[in-house]
């Protein structure tokens, strides 16, 4: 499940050459008006901030833009067609999901906006607004959203993808896994298996959580994006079971179904840093980044840089990403628990990192919002209240490297030796590849503690 490009991402921080980007230096697209007068206007083929801050230097027209542009047309002539505004709406939050520009939210949210507004009864006018509030990581606004959409039609299996996701992102997980289970009695196909997958997997089923990736990458086999996103999910989750080999062939899978298919190339790039082989890593992330510029993957070149000792390549990195988290809160995405975490990682501005996590954690309290907010607290010396979050954010029982190699770390400097070897040795065993920065640490503390014992 994916309600958004920063679940569970690290965010990197900045330097002062980031900003100047933003200043003046880019041609930046409007993030609120278009060029005819109408807010939503934008021309698809044109090159976004990112994409700019990305060194893209074009994009070939795709059948979606095909679409807006044809959408955008018949709604400048009958401008009170809901219909039309919602689909216009969807298709940019789809052109979001294909580029990675933030630039088209205010955009759909204005066009959803208006086909609520001509039709009260649009259903689909409902279900992309919890959708970009998803996006913008505005749960409870989302979960608003899709209770309202099952309250028009309870039969949509749509609305309570909206309201499941929502409430996963709240913490609210038992309610949760009532949801998810109403959307596949309704429809058991390729986004309520994928949602039942990321529940079994926050619950530490992880063989119940590849079963079911399994089965939606059967329900999707109609389209070969569905299939190439579900072989890459599979990838995910043998990565963090530690079987890099398993990943591999999946994402080898998911470049067969779909050529050049970014997050397969991704994937790739992972497995190849993983197993120390930088300069591929490093070849793979940049062609991703060429052909969709996330933060994500900027973080993880970024990252690679660092550990092959290169970090004036890795600072480029990460001075991009922060002008990219610019354009990002600009258009009304929250990435405060993922900044924290980022600031924690490459030890800067720590004060500010906690007050970030603390308002994550408080709008939407996760076990990942836990999480990070536990390591804010344990770098700034917090220990005790650290052990408090760390302790919440385990108590599904998820069988994550990153939050047991956390929870290690802090009952190692609580002076609990027993409790912090159990968790780092859990996390080794899980995945020793769970972190670029982290892994060799976490077994160099083990090691400690095994032998001071």
């Amino acid at each position: 499940m994916q309600t958004g490009v920063w679940s569970v991402k690290r965010i990197v921080i900045a330097a002062l050459a980031a900003i100047a980007l933003l200043t003046g230096a880019l041609n930046v697209r409007s993030v609120i008006g278009g060029t005819d007068g109408h807010e939503w206007s934008t021309d698809p083929t044109s090159l976004s901030a990112t994409d700019q801050l990305a060194g893209i230097v074009g994009r070939v027209p795709t059948e979606l833009d095909e679409l807006i542009v044809s959408l955008q047309d018949k709604l400048r002539a009958k401008p009170d067609q809901s219909e039309t505004a919602s689909l216009l709406g969807l298709a940019y939050l789809q052109k979001v999901r294909e580029t990675g520009d933030p630039s088209y939210y205010p955009k759909a949210e204005t066009l959803l906006t208006q086909a609520l507004n001509d039709n009260r009864d649009n259903l689909d006018a409902l279900i992309g607004l919890g959708t970009l509030a998803l996006a913008r990581h505005d749960f409870a606004d989302a979960l608003d959203w899709g209770q309202k959409a099952a309250k028009l039609n309870p039969y949509h299996s749509a609305a309570y993808g909206v309201i499941g996701d929502a409430q996963i992102e709240l913490g609210r997980y038992d309610e949760a896994i009532v949801t998810f289970q109403q959307m596949i009695d309704l429809r058991p196909d390729l986004t309520s298996f994928t949602r039942v997958s990321y529940a079994r997997e926050l619950y530490g089923d992880v063989p119940g959580a590849i079963d079911a990736m399994e089965r939606a990458a059967q329900a999707g086999a109609g389209r070969a994006e569905h299939v190439a996103w579900t072989r890459v999910q599979l990838g995910h989750l043998l990565f963090n079971s530690g079987d890099l080999a398993g990943a591999e062939s999946h994402y080898q899978s998911s470049l067969q179904t779909l050529d050049n298919y970014v997050y397969g190339l991704a994937g790739l790039a992972r497995v190849k840093a993983a197993n120390g082989d930088y300069p591929a890593a490093i070849a793979l992330y940049q062609q991703t980044i060429q052909t969709m510029p996330l933060a994500e993957f900027v973080i993880a070149l970024g990252d690679v840089y660092t550990v092959a000792g290169q970090p004036n390549e890795a600072a480029k990195q990460y001075a991009l990403v922060d002008a990219m988290q610019a354009l990002y809160r600009e258009n009304g995405v929250d990435t405060d628990v993922e900044m924290a975490l980022f600031e924690v990682d490459h030890g800067r501005n720590l004060d500010n990192a906690v007050k970030q996590a603390e308002a994550g954690y408080k709008r939407h309290p996760s076990i990942r919002a836990a999480d990070v907010l536990a390591w804010t607290l344990f770098k700034m010396g917090n220990v005790s209240e650290a052990a408090h979050y760390s302790t919440e954010s385990l108590r599904l029982g998820a069988k994550d490297a990153l939050l047991l190699f956390h929870a290690g770390m802090i009952q190692s400097a609580l002076g609990n030796r027993d409790a912090a070897i159990g968790y780092l040795q859990a996390a080794l065993t899980i995945n020793p590849h769970f972190s670029l920065l982290y892994a060799n640490q976490a077994q160099a503390e083990l090691t400690h503690l095994q032998a001071t014992q």
